[in-house]
């Protein structure tokens, strides 16, 4: 399989808290796999924490072009938002959205203050959050037949899609789900082709990506 295949996202959702001089800064790291439900999150937290003096948060959302957005939320420019940000990119997290509330304590923390606190908090969400890895696939539909059926599948992992993954579903006919990697999809299409040039399948068409 190819490293492009790849995508590494957050393992679930956590809630990390940090204290620095009497401030408390409590990260709230969610999976979000479009930007609306970045923002969805976003907001969520921020009315959860509406008493906090900040919710400041950041954003990575997407495969092989990720789409990134941060916010200081009202703290001295460069001070949080890249610095969460900085604490996704640092590990390849993708699909991940993090904001750090901040309760302030009395004590200014200053702009290096300010920018390792919002990291550090945002660093300790992102571990104890862990990885995991995701194959990007473009998900086609094959109807073959119960005599064709693992003829068909047989092929399928030959192009290094996991029979595992594949979805059936029995009427008149076989209907395959077929999640194929997007490094195979060229082999993918020739395979199908031939698939209907020797009548294993009656038809196939990409459903999505």
């Amino acid at each position: 399989m190819s490293d492009e295949d790849l995508i590494i996202e957050p393992a679930g959702n956590v809630r990390a808290e940090l204290k620095e001089r009497r401030s408390r800064f409590i990260a709230s790291l969610a999976v979000a796999r479009s930007e609306e439900a970045a923002k969805d999150f976003i907001r969520s937290v921020g009315q959860e924490h509406s008493q906090a003096n900040h919710n400041c948060w950041a954003y990575r959302v997407g495969s092989q072009k990720p789409t990134e957005y941060f916010s200081d939320a009202g703290e001295p420019a460069g001070t949080a938002g890249k610095p969460i940000l900085g604490a996704i990119q640092r590990v390849g997290l993708s699909n991940t959205v993090i904001v750090v509330t901040r309760y302030f304590g009395g004590i200014k923390l200053g702009v290096r203050g300010l920018i390792e606190a919002y990291g550090k908090s945002a660093s300790l969400a992102v571990r104890k959050a862990g990885t995991t890895k995701k194959r990007l696939a473009r998900m086609a539909r094959l109807v073959t037949s119960y005599e064709h059926q693992n003829t068909v599948l047989a092929m399928l992992r030959e192009i290094g899609v996991d029979g595992n993954t594949v979805e059936a579903e029995y009427g008149a006919d076989v209907i395959l789900a077929v999640p194929v990697p997007l490094s195979f999809i060229p082999q993918a299409e020739e395979l199908f082709t031939g698939f209907l040039g020797r009548e294993l399948v009656a038809s196939w068409t990409w459903t999505g990506e």
